[in-house]
């Protein structure tokens, strides 16, 4: 058993002109489980972000989704983290994953950022690896050079259907994943 969940973080950038972006995949999750669970995101200044409350599986959880800049993120999660003492591995990020393919999600707990901005700002502010990732494939443009224009852009159709096809699956272990089910919920996600 892992640590129970006592908070969901998705990430992305602000503003309608990133929502619809590869870097806003964390993001889009934590609107999904906000919608299926009937959660209102508002935004706390106190906490650079939207933050809403939510029940699943009869166990109460922050949503937070950071309204800095993605290489600011650890900037929200810190906050939050302090103000309800919350410890690393009680925390779910969402985040996109260049590593893995559209369609594709994978649920990890600690180790390094892999090069995302948000999750090195994270890490470097909680002062720990160990929290819990979800990570959502986007999908890699091939040339490292590309990177930035290609999280920046919005995917294709097919792309996005499959990113949202791989949310629904996230949503469908999530009551797992927060009562600290983690093999469970890896075994059904990443057959």
């Amino acid at each position: 058993m892992a640590d129970p969940i006592q908070a969901i973080i998705g990430l992305g950038n602000p503003g309608p002109h990133y929502h619809q972006t590869r870097h806003n995949a964390g993001s889009w999750f934590l609107h999904a489980v906000a919608e299926r669970h009937g959660a209102a995101l508002r935004p706390e200044s106190r906490f650079h972000g939207l933050l809403g409350r939510a029940e699943i599986d009869g166990r109460p959880l922050w949503l937070l989704e950071p309204t800095t800049y993605m290489n600011r993120s650890g900037e929200a999660v810190a906050a939050l983290a302090r103000f309800y003492k919350l410890p690393p591995r009680s925390l779910l990020v969402a985040h996109d994953e260049l590593d893995l393919p559209p369609g594709t999600v994978r649920l990890k707990l600690g180790g390094g950022h892999g090069g995302h901005n948000g999750l090195r700002d994270i890490i470097a502010r909680l002062g720990s690896r160990d929290f819990l990732r979800l990570r959502l494939g986007i999908g890699h443009p091939g040339h490292k050079d590309a990177v930035t224009g290609y999280v920046l852009s919005r995917p294709r159709p097919e792309e996005r259907a499959a990113i949202d096809q791989a949310i629904e699956c996230a949503l469908e272990v999530l009551p797992q994943v927060v009562s600290g089910e983690l093999q469970a919920a890896m075994n059904r996600l990443h057959r």
